[in-house]
Parts: C-alpha cells; structure tokens; sequence
C-alpha cells in the first residue's frame, strides 16, 4: 500500500488519520495547491465558503456518487462545518484507497475563527441555537416568510 506522498511533516494523528490545523490547511492549499473537498449539504454552504484557489463541494451524503470524479494524484483536505462528517468522509475515502487525504480539524468554524480567508453571503446566514442546529434561515419574498 502507498503511503501518503504530501502533507510530511504536519498535522496531527488522531481517529486513524491526519488531521490539519486550519492554518495548516490554509498553508497546504494555497502553497502546496492542496485542494479543500467540503463535505457540507449543499444548504449549508452558501453562506460561507473557503476562499481559497481549489475547492470543490461534494455534500456528504452524495459522496459515493463524486468519490471517483475526485483526483488521487493530488492533496486533498476533507472539511465540513465542525470535523464531524469529514471524518466518517475520511473513513470513506480511505477505504476507496484514497491515501493522500487530511481532515481539517475544527472545519469552517475553526477556520473562521482563525481568521482566515472566506467568502461570504450574509443573504444566506444561518440561524440556530448551537452549531448542530444550525439551518438556512428563512428567507422573506415578495412580503411573506418561506422555509427555504
């Protein structure tokens, strides 16, 4: 089995895997053109986005459709919200022998508070009470409130 070419000498191990601080991760992406593969629902993303030269957004629960359009010749950072579902998506991808693979610790929220580039829509804010709970929020059209 081969091992994982990039990402030497950072990160972290932790639950099996690699693990990169999102500072880490800012530096592989935009040095290194490690490319962030955002596992977020599709909901969930247009409020804040990575900012930075490859993303490319796979929803989770669609992974096992885009899995094989994903290219194993290059670094991949797997990220989410918070490194929950990125880590059952690393689970998944090293099972698809996908070895070149990291997990963004801490996800888009770690991220944020870092300070480090996003682009944002504040016309797609969410709304919740905690960070498991968080939805798009409703939106006002034409005088009316709709769930979107």
């Amino acid at each position: 089995m081969m091992s994982n070419i990039f990402f030497k000498n950072t990160g972290f191990q932790s639950s099996g895997f690699l693990n990169l601080t999102p500072r880490e991760a800012y530096q592989e992406a935009v040095k290194n053109n490690a490319i962030i593969i955002d596992v977020r629902e599709t909901a969930f993303i247009d409020y804040k986005r990575f900012d930075v030269p490859n993303v490319i957004y796979a929803p989770y629960s669609e992974l096992k459709k885009y899995f094989t359009n994903l290219p194993c010749d290059k670094p991949l950072i797997i990220a989410d919200s918070v490194g929950l579902r990125s880590k059952d998506a690393m689970l998944f991808l090293l099972s698809k022998e996908f070895l070149n693979i990291a997990n963004l610790a801490g996800g888009i929220v770690e991220w944020d508070r870092d300070g480090l580039p996003l682009l944002i829509d504040q016309g797609e804010a969410l709304s919740g009470a905690c960070l498991c709970r968080l939805r798009p929020r409703k939106k006002i059209n034409r005088g009316s409130q709709i769930q979107q």
